[in-house]
């Protein structure tokens, strides 16, 4: 069987995103740091890190290794929360640091996307009712933080 796993290359830092992230999800661990030893060619000892975890049931490897491309739209890490609370407290932990965007994206301070979003959105946006699912994806667009109440109170509306 193949095994899938996201990678992650950071500037800088990568330990303490990598700890913030694991510390954030529950099921969430670090398999393993390292640091390049002095006789390897990839750089100076020290200058190349690398580690492998689990954020809840998902596997990634990181390194950091100096500038690249920094992280950009076209990969983000979707948490689909069960409840207000939950996305208020990872909302509230990402984003110190980073910067907020529009339909629950943000950026943590390592320039990486998220998406915060509420489970209840996707059952909202999959209603038979066209009408529902226009409504509550056009307040979905308003938002920046995703707001639960909010999106229930608009599928309610006539």
């Amino acid at each position: 069987m193949v095994k899938i796993v996201q990678h992650l290359w950071f500037e800088k830092d990568m330990e303490a995103a990598v700890r913030l992230y694991t510390s954030l999800i529950p099921g969430s661990s670090i398999s393993w740091t390292s640091a390049v030893p002095a006789d390897n060619p990839s750089g100076a000892a020290g200058s190349v890190k690398a580690a492998a975890f689990m954020i809840g049931d998902q596997s990634y490897m990181a390194i950091e290794a100096g500038p690249l491309d920094p992280f950009n739209h076209s990969f983000s890490i979707v948490v689909e929360c069960e409840s207000q609370a939950e996305i208020d407290r990872l909302w509230d932990a990402l984003k110190e640091g980073g910067s907020v965007e529009q339909c629950g994206w943000l950026r943590d301070r390592w320039g990486l996307c998220w998406q915060i979003t509420p489970k209840r959105l996707g059952e909202l946006m999959r209603d038979r009712d066209p009408a529902k699912a226009r409504r509550v994806t056009e307040a979905m667009l308003k938002m920046v933080k995703l707001e639960i109440a909010v999106l229930d109170a608009v599928a309610s509306e006539p």
